[in-house]
């Protein structure tokens, strides 16, 4: 009794339709994050850089950004220099083949980089991270499986603190905002200290006791 003569749909049939859209619209969206500059919306090219929460930018967007400070858009507003921010070693992925479609959806399409340990592709699918010390980029799973406190790519030494996740859910990201905004409010002979002890892999000593 539809309009066009066929059968009306079940509403349980309606209701997994809807699922199913939901789950594409928030895949697009996921695979939107790992593909797309998160400050022009450009397509990702190298050099790519991340910020302290984990979000990824094309290098010349951010340079173009900060010659105009007052423009820059809320998503990186908190990017106030080049230190801010960190020039990914990404691992390409020799398997991957550019969709012929732009802007289109495709659940079995390979990325543009993969964990050199484990071969994951990073496509959203996967968790991965970026090790501040040398910008090196792995898979979480890489980093639980097979712990070690040198870079499984370059070799280079690094602490958990070092350890920045990418394109984060918006709670934890929460999270990492109030962690780099503290991190900030340090005085800077503490953050300057941290940094130098951190370059040595050690442990700080703890402040000196405030002058009576």
């Amino acid at each position: 009794m539809g309009c066009d003569g066929g059968s009306i749909p079940r509403r349980d049939e309606m209701v997994k339709l809807k699922k199913k859209a939901e789950k594409v619209d928030k895949d697009v969206e996921l695979q939107a994050r790992w593909k797309y500059c998160a400050l022009s919306g450009e397509e990702l090219k190298q050099p790519i850089v991340a910020c302290e929460l984990g979000r990824l930018y094309n290098k010349e967007a951010v340079l173009l950004a900060l010659l105009d400070k007052s423009s820059i858009p809320e998503v990186a507003r908190h990017i106030r220099s080049l230190k801010d921010v960190t020039v990914l070693q990404l691992t390409v992925n020799s398997s991957y083949k550019p969709s012929s479609k732009a802007d289109t959806y495709n659940d079995t399409q390979t990325s543009q980089y993969v964990c050199p340990v484990t071969g994951l592709e990073m496509s959203g699918r996967y968790r991965f991270v970026y090790l501040r010390r040398c910008g090196c980029v792995i898979s979480e799973k890489a980093l639980k499986e097979v712990p070690s406190e040198t870079c499984h790519k370059c070799g280079a030494g690094f602490k958990s603190a070092h350890v920045v996740r990418l394109n984060v859910s918006e709670e934890e990201e929460k999270g990492m905002r109030e962690e780099m905004e503290e991190k900030r409010r340090r005085p800077r002979w503490q953050r300057e200290r941290g940094k130098l002890w951190q370059t040595q892999n050690l442990v700080p000593p703890p402040p000196p006791p405030p002058l009576e």
